[in-house]
């Protein structure tokens, strides 16, 4: 393969559609390599978005996608922009080459990457890692669907740092030459159904893309009790990247598992346990496992087991992922606005031993909520829904507990949670759902919770 890099850019004229932090980070990147670039974003832009862009010297529309955005040598999309956009889908009837943001920007990357992508957990992992790595000594970029896009440090990046990159599908959908050195993929389970036509087979063939480029050199860490991703690896050979599976349910031949309530790694038919699941800085299941992920993913990159085992003692976890905010009056109060979907809301309640009175609700996303209703029972004191979907969760989950009311928005269902919630009860903000129908984004959203709670 003739792999691209910065000379493919000079001289180029691109197209960047979406003028968020991805596509603005997009446009100084080629900007900075000598392409013409020209900037469309289908709503309104915002002003400080405008004033990059005069500075930048870039031309830019907004409020519709004009047949000018069509005159690119190639074109970058941001991932809010879905891939069945009209002028998306008359660029690639034109043949010309559409490639997400971290596409691009790998180009430019001299170190190593290690991408995580997975319907959950993907975040809490890679942060996860950067702390692996940054104890160890490696001078570590984080980036990607976490917060700062791949673009903002790809060009600052030499052989001896480590690069790890959250990717989500719609990044995914949009690569050509992208090619991790270590690869992890956590899980994957419905989610963002309304991207791909309502066809989890879809979502699922987008986050397998992660390895399309891998070869023997590389490696992949896979959740070996996931039942999608058992059927992808574990028999697979040829010249496809070394695999390493993870698993919290039964030992695996090479990877990471759990034996007697101990992490324990296996490499070359060689055991090491590493430590115990109590000393481990997270709570929950899912956290075991997103642990061991990350320890296999350090380990494989040469990271010490003594380092591994610091790291996963001191890591303090993400925001808005189980955050624990204050106590009232005996009850916790958790922000878990980063649980978008079912899956993450299951792990959230599965890490509480309390009663929980749960607050959920916001845009649907093509979940089943039904699936919450064995947890939900004699687990979840009191249901509080919001947004766009609160009536269809009250109608598949209301039955499920003793209390279930529908509020008019966040600041109300902080005061019910108030209400309800007892002394030793847990008032859980885990939506199941994406923010888009009253907040800017999950981050926005959990920190309205958090601003609503420090009130009470």
């Amino acid at each position: 393969m003739n792999r691209r890099n910065a000379t493919y850019v000079g001289g180029k004229t691109v197209s960047v559609l979406g003028a968020a932090r991805s596509g603005l980070a997009s446009a100084r990147l080629l900007v900075d390599h000598g392409a013409n670039v020209f900037v469309s974003e289908y709503g309104a832009m915002l002003p400080s978005a405008k004033e990059t862009l005069i500075q930048l010297g870039v031309a830019f529309e907004d409020g519709g996608h004009t047949p000018r955005t069509l005159d690119c040598d190639f074109m970058v999309i941001s991932p809010g922009v879905p891939s069945t956009v009209p002028i998306v889908v008359q660029t690639q009837k034109a043949g010309i080459p559409v490639f997400s943001e971290i596409e691009i920007s790998s180009w430019f990357c001299e170190a190593p990457m290690v991408a995580i992508t997975g319907s959950n957990g993907k975040t809490t992992t890679t942060e996860l890692i950067g702390h692996l790595f940054r104890t160890n000594g490696s001078r570590t970029w984080v980036c990607g669907n976490v917060g700062t896009p791949f673009a903002d440090v790809c060009d600052k990046t030499s052989p001896t740092d480590i690069v790890v990159i959250e990717v989500s599908s719609f990044q995914l959908d949009h690569i050509d030459q992208f090619k991790p050195k270590v690869s992890l993929l956590l899980n994957v389970t419905p989610d963002h159904l309304d991207r791909y036509d309502y066809q989890f087979e879809k979502y699922a063939a987008s986050k397998l893309r992660i390895v399309q480029n891998q070869d023997a050199s590389d490696m992949v860490v896979f959740n070996a009790d996931d039942q999608e991703l058992r059927k992808e690896f574990g028999s697979k050979r040829g010249n496809g990247p070394l695999q390493y599976a993870i698993s919290i349910e039964k030992e695996v031949q090479q990877g990471g598992f759990l034996l007697e309530n101990q992490l324990v790694l296996r490499k070359n038919n060689q055991n090491e346990t590493l430590m115990y699941v109590d000393e481990l800085a997270l709570r929950g299941r899912h956290n075991v496992f997103n642990s061991l992920a990350a320890a296999v993913a350090a380990r494989v990159m040469e990271v010490r087991s003594d380092v591994v085992r610091e790291s996963l003692k001191t890591f303090s976890g993400v925001p808005h992922r189980l955050e624990a905010i204050r106590e009232v009056d005996g009850v916790r109060y958790v922000n878990d606005s980063k649980a978008t979907n079912v899956n993450a809301v299951w792990f959230a309640l599965e890490s509480f031993t309390e009663p929980v009175v749960l607050i959920a609700g916001g845009r649907d996303k093509g979940n089943d909520y039904s699936s919450l209703r064995p947890l939900l029972s004699g687990r979840v004191r009191a249901l509080i829904s919001i947004g766009e979907a609160a009536e269809r969760i009250n109608a598949e989950l209301g039955s499920c507990v003793s209390d279930s009311v529908i509020a008019e928005s966040l600041a109300d269902a902080v005061k019910l949670a108030h209400l309800l919630a007892k002394p030793g009860d847990v008032v859980l903000l885990s939506p199941a759902c994406s923010s888009f129908d009253m907040f800017n984004n999950y981050e926005d959203r959990g920190d309205q919770f958090k601003q609503l709670v420090s009130n009470i």
